[in-house]
This record gives C-alpha cells, structure tokens and sequence, in this order.
C-alpha cells in the first residue's frame, strides 16, 4: 500500500497537470457513473492529501480557480467564491489502487503512480508522445518501496488539427479526468466517492496528525501536531509498534517508515505507547516529519545515515535477497535502494549499526522488521 508521501505527490501531480482546468469526468467502468456525472465539466480548484486519502476539489466554472501560480494544496477556506466550497473526490488506493496519466507532451511531469499487484507503491515515470511508462521488469515477489512503473496505454494521437486525443482507458477505469494536455485514469482504489466539505472535515476528523502537512504548517500548529501523536500514544497500553500502523494515531505511516523510523529512534516495537518517554516520542515525530517530507520531495524511501551505508553481504548459496527499487534507482548520485533502509526487508542481514541479525516477525497481520539489540 503507498504510504502517505506518495499520496502528497500525487496531490501534487494533479495540481501541475490539471490545476483550475475544466475537466472531463467519466467512468469507463461504470462503477462510478453517478459520481462522475457529478464533477463533469467541473474546474479541479483544489488537490490535498491527508495521510493516504487524496482529495481532489472541483467547483462550478464561475468560481474562483487555483492558477499555475499557486500552490496545487490549499487550505478549504481559500476555495472558490466568498460563501462557497468545493465538491471533493475522495479516493484511497488502499492495496491496489493506482492512477495512471499520459499528456499530449507539453507537461513536465506525468506519472505513473499506485500500487500494482504484488508490489509496494509506485514508480514515477515520464513519458514521451509514444507512450506513458512501461513495466521495469520487475518480477513476481519483488518489492518496490516507493514509486513503481504501473502499464499505461499510449500518450494519444495528435490530431489532423493539432487537438491532442487522450489514449483509450485499459483495464477497468473507475475514474478517467481528462483535462486540456493530460488524461488521469484510477484504477483498483480502496475508496472512490464524491463528498461534501462537511463529510471531507469528518474523515480528516478521524484521521490522527500527517508529518507531511505538520512541515507545511504554521509552527503552532505543527507543535499542536506533535502533542496530539504523543498523547495518543501514551494514553495506550498497545505496542508502539502497531500504533504507528494506527491512522487514527498518525496519518500516512505504513511498513516501511513503521520500521525505519523506531529503529532509528531504539525503540523496541513491542514497547507498550503509555511506557514510551514523552520527549522520545517528540523525536520520533520529528523525524517521521523529516524523513516523510523528503520522501514526498525525491520520490523515494531513505533512512539511513551516510555513516551507515554499507553493501549487504552476499546471500548463502543458492538462497536470494528480495529486491527493493526505488524511483531514483537510475539517478546518478542517488542512494542505492540497497542502502536506504536499517532493518526493512534486511531480516537475516547483520544490523548495519552493531551487527545483529535483523530479525522478522508478525505483527496483527504486517510483516515487522526489527534489530533485538539496538531497539533493546
């Protein structure tokens, strides 16, 4: 399932692509006519993210539009006309939703991005006019810890009068928004539905805080933040561990960052939330903070210090390691997919930090990874 710093890119995505554009909404599925005939020829006004729900706003043409110009997440009262609020699409991708775009080649950015079939997360990719991004050969059981290549159809035809023709939906589409230079289709979500601004405020109202919006947010309100996950956390007798799982406790965290982020903090995952020092926790909100923020800036999952990178050692023979790809795997520079993680997916590797086996275990139904010696 991506974790919420996907879900933030993907707000951002629409915001370049499609911001304060009037677009075509339809359902080739037919699974979400009613909902589509609602947004049709509406303007996307607004593209949030709250934890892993996206929330896409569209108002009437006559109202205030969200321009290149601004920023593609805004607040709710910043929409629209004096008196007025959006209509939202609510979406969650959940295990194997995904949003497919493809453009007629004058955006920027066009992304692939969701969580395909046996595969974690998404892969950005941008596509030429002869296509949107093909499969990287991933095979079957590998693990793609951010962004993974999702199949897409072709970027469309130019037409004889230079209008740009969007390709045919593939696969079952639920949602396919068609704007003025790019198309966006969803497939598979967990959640599709179009929402009133009273229901968007009581699903945020359920969700705990997001690291990624406590950046962008004014300093008493990100400390509000921060005390709210504290004590949530400390009112708890369940595990740190699978409280960090919880979205009502903090919004957007899933397996990768679970693990990453306790081991970095030595916390032992099965320590019970009311025993956790309140100021180890302030840390461990901090750094979610820092290392989310960056995951939604580069587009990949790293956690590890520069001190700490060092090549895994080859598998017993006969054995295999599970891969983990990344969206910067071919960037130059970047950090080898191989060293970006402390414990995730490195069960049965020596801890990068004092050598321990990293160990593995079941944690109410997710894999948990762990160092019994560091996170003593």
């Amino acid at each position: 399932m991506p974790e919420g710093h996907t879900v933030h890119r993907l707000a951002r995505t629409f915001g370049e692509l499609f911001a304060g554009q009037r677009l075509d909404v339809s359902s080739p599925q037919g699974r979400f006519e009613a909902g589509a005939r609602r947004l049709d020829g509406r303007r996307l006004v607004a593209a949030e993210a709250w934890g892993k729900h996206l929330f896409l706003g569209f108002a009437e043409p006559a109202e205030r539009d969200l321009t290149d110009h601004e920023p593609a997440e805004r607040d709710l009262t910043d929409h629209g006309q004096a008196g007025s609020e959006p209509t939202w699409l609510r979406v969650h991708l959940g295990l194997y939703g995904a949003w497919t775009f493809a453009g007629d080649g004058s955006a920027e950015v066009v992304h692939a991005i969701g969580a395909p079939r046996r595969r974690v997360g998404e892969r950005e990719t941008v596509p030429d006019a002869g296509g949107v991004g093909r499969p990287d050969g991933t095979e079957p059981g590998d693990t793609v810890s951010d962004d993974t290549v999702s199949d897409g159809a072709d970027a469309g035809l130019i037409m004889s009068d230079g209008a740009w023709s969007p390709p045919a939906p593939r696969g079952q589409v639920r949602v396919r928004l068609v704007g003025e230079h790019a198309v966006a289709d969803l497939t598979g979500p967990t959640a599709c539905e179009v929402v009133l601004a009273d229901d968007k405020r009581a699903v945020e109202a359920r969700l705990g805080p997001d690291p990624i919006r406590a950046a962008a947010a004014g300093e008493r309100d990100a400390a509000a933040d921060r005390e709210r996950f504290v004590a949530r956390v400390r009112r708890s007798r369940t595990a740190v561990g699978l409280q960090l799982m919880d979205q009502a406790v903090v919004a957007g965290v899933g397996n990768i960052y679970r693990a990453e982020v306790l081991f970095r903090a030595g916390l032992d995952p099965a320590r019970p939330g009311r025993d956790v020092p309140a100021d180890d926790l302030r840390a461990l909100w901090d750094d979610l903070v820092v290392l989310m923020t960056d995951g939604a800036r580069v587009g990949a999952i790293v956690t590890t210090r520069p001190a700490d990178r060092r090549p895994a050692p080859a598998p017993a023979p006969g054995g295999s390691r599970r891969r983990v790809r990344q969206n910067t795997d071919a960037t130059p520079g970047a950090v080898a997919a191989e060293d970006a993680f402390y414990v995730y997916h490195r069960d049965g590797l020596p801890c990068r930090v004092c050598g321990t086996t990293v160990l593995v275990r079941d944690a109410a139904g997710r894999t948990l990874y762990w160092c019994p010696r560091c996170q003593a």
